[in-house]
């Protein structure tokens, strides 16, 4: 009788550890709320009559999400890891991305040096730029910077066919890299995508610095490519066709640096993208954003943050000497409160200030991702508030 509990125990032993060396875990994000708008372009009107917006909204600090992720201890410091993750607007239940996975979905192995990852992923200015800017923490949707063609919140695309490394931590320095094949035969180079990102962190200083290149060149519509399905509409520049007959090349490049102190944490940062045969070989966009933000935790429930972006655009004309240059300034504001460690409420207000353009032509504000699209003059305002669960 002894003998026979005593090898119970041992394979009950045995069980637990078997079960201890993999996991996989459900996890997610709902974000809804209301937001305001005062000044919509009507879409059925030709001159662009002023109209304003009032929606129940989802996704307004974070887009909603669910996933999976897994690991798989191999032994030996190696290990398997996977995850899947399926972005969806709260407001009416439907798919964003137009895929099953559209946010995340790649498999790879880990070992003490990094982790190799194959699949569906974000690139390194997303990874490495995006945390030290206020879209891409704390402010999320809306705090984007205009037309947000830099992408540090990683929602306006990601890679394809895409092979990442990503290293160990070695006192502080992190640092990646990314391919993303065409899949395209006999257009290997043609609309790939590829970035290199680079991040120390001690104490409370972080810093970071990172470069991403799409070639297109006309292939997305067609092939599985690097990146897919990509249009944005960037006031006074016209619709960017990122990735359908739209761009034969697209970067970005940038470096920024935040510092804690308590319970505040301010930082700065520069983006550039390049737009190359933007709209068909029309010409070509140079986007230059300036960002500083802060953010103060007032007790350890409540915050407030604030943000101010300077952008600086160029649009050249191909073949042409001549350039029209158009200006934002965009302030926001946010106050958050945590109910619990898992669910906050916020409030946000966000300004848009437009300027430029040859004298007597009015440029356009466009809050990215505003409900009803860009203004019908040279200011927009939005407000939203709503709640946010995580699980």
């Amino acid at each position: 009788m002894k003998k026979t509990l005593i090898v119970a125990a041992i394979a009950a032993s045995f069980a637990t550890a078997a079960s201890a060396q993999s996991s996989v875990t459900l996890y997610g994000l709902v974000d809804a709320g209301f937001t305001f708008v005062n000044n919509v372009q009507a879409p059925e009107s030709a001159d662009h009559y002023k109209n304003s917006s009032w929606s129940m909204s989802g996704g307004n600090v974070n887009m909603s999400r669910w996933g999976l992720r897994g690991v798989e201890d191999l032994g030996g410091g190696l290990k398997t890891v996977f995850t899947l993750e399926s972005g969806f607007d709260v407001a009416n239940g439907g798919s964003l991305g137009g895929t099953g996975f559209g946010r995340q979905a790649y498999v790879g192995l880990s070992t003490n040096a990094g982790t190799v990852t194959l699949g569906h992923q974000t690139d390194s200015v997303t990874d490495y730029l995006g945390p030290l800017s206020a879209s891409g923490s704390w402010g999320g949707t809306y705090f984007a910077h205009p037309g947000n063609l830099d992408n540090l919140n990683g929602d306006l695309f990601r890679e394809n066919n895409s092979v990442k490394f990503q290293s160990a931590n070695y006192a502080g320095l992190t640092f990646s890299g990314l391919y993303a094949f065409s899949n395209a035969a006999g257009g290997f180079a043609a609309n790939r995508a590829y970035s290199l990102g680079a991040g120390y962190a001690n104490g409370g200083l972080k810093l970071g610095a990172a470069y991403m290149q799409a070639n297109l060149q006309n292939y997305a519509a067609t092939y599985g490519s690097a990146i897919t399905g990509v249009t944005v509409d960037v006031p006074n520049l016209g619709t960017s066709q990122i990735a359908e007959f739209g761009i034969d090349r697209h970067r970005t490049f940038g470096a920024g640096g935040s510092y804690s102190i308590g319970a505040l944490t301010f930082g700065a940062l520069w983006t550039q993208t390049r737009e190359d045969n933007f709209a068909s070989n029309v010409g070509s966009n140079i986007i230059n954003n300036y960002e500083v933000n802060g953010r103060y935790a007032l007790t350890p429930a409540l915050s407030l943050g604030a943000a101010y972006t300077f952008t600086n655009a160029k649009f050249t004309e191909s073949g042409s000497s001549d350039s029209t240059r158009v200006r934002f300034h965009q302030f926001g504001v946010q106050t958050d409160y945590a109910l619990s460690k898992r669910t906050d409420i916020y409030a946000e207000g966000v300004v848009q200030i437009a300027s430029g353009l040859p004298e007597g032509v009015m440029p356009n504000a466009g809050i990215s991702g505003a409900p009803g699209g860009a203004s019908s003059s040279s200011r927009q305002v939005l407000l939203t508030t709503g709640i946010r669960h995580r699980f």
